[in-house]
């Protein structure tokens, strides 16, 4: 996050956006995408951390009509997808990405979304959501990847014993998020990650 004034107005850079508030004393930072979530409690999450608009999907199952108000705000001020992070929040995370390419998306932790039984954006703290908006990907799955199979080996995500656990660090680190190894791999391809980003990331985790 970069803050810049100019006179009475304070304006925040957050996920590659330009957002504009008045006076030192505003809490929060305006998001000029739509955030997707899957229900009340996930926005009013959401509210505790920013200002921002959300579209709830009712859950894990979606529809045409859901879909169709997701494909125009992302035409009109884009979107940014903020799935719970379990079975059901990815399988929707995928659908929406392939009704409408070119999102955004962020991503929050198991153990950050974690309440007694229970993995949703709803129990995670504002400043975990924060944190996931300010770390927002965006799809360029149609494009090459920069990452190979090999590397995922060499850096033991996967075919390792402790992989999962690499997995999920890694994802962290990449702001990505956690995946089985295909997921990872196809995570890696969708948001472009560097080979920069993924050795610096890499040689991060050997130092944990």
């Amino acid at each position: 996050m970069i803050k810049r004034e100019e006179g009475d107005l304070l304006f925040f850079i957050v996920a590659g956006e330009c957002a504009m508030m008045m006076g030192e004393r505003c809490e929060y930072r305006m998001i000029k995408e739509i955030i997707v979530v899957e229900g009340k409690d996930d926005t009013a999450a959401v509210k505790r951390a920013v200002e921002a608009e959300t579209i709830e999907t009712g859950g894990s199952a979606i529809n045409a009509e859901i879909i169709g108000r997701i494909r125009l705000a992302q035409q009109r001020r884009g979107v940014i997808v903020l799935t719970d992070p379990d079975h059901a929040g990815e399988r929707l995370r995928r659908i929406i990405t392939a009704e409408v390419p070119g999102c955004k998306h962020a991503f929050i932790d198991q153990t950050d979304a974690t309440y007694k039984d229970d993995i949703g954006v709803e129990n995670a703290s504002p400043e975990v959501i924060r944190r996931a908006l300010e770390q927002v990907k965006t799809d360029l799955s149609r494009t090459s990847s920069h990452i190979a199979w090999d590397d995922l080996l060499e850096a033991g995500l996967v075919a390792h014993p402790a992989a999962a656990d690499r997995r999920m660090k890694m994802g962290r680190l990449l702001g990505i998020g956690y995946g089985n190894g295909k997921q990872f791999y196809k995570r890696c391809m969708m948001f472009q990650v560097t080979k920069d980003e993924f050795d610096a990331a890499w040689k991060q985790m050997e130092q944990q």
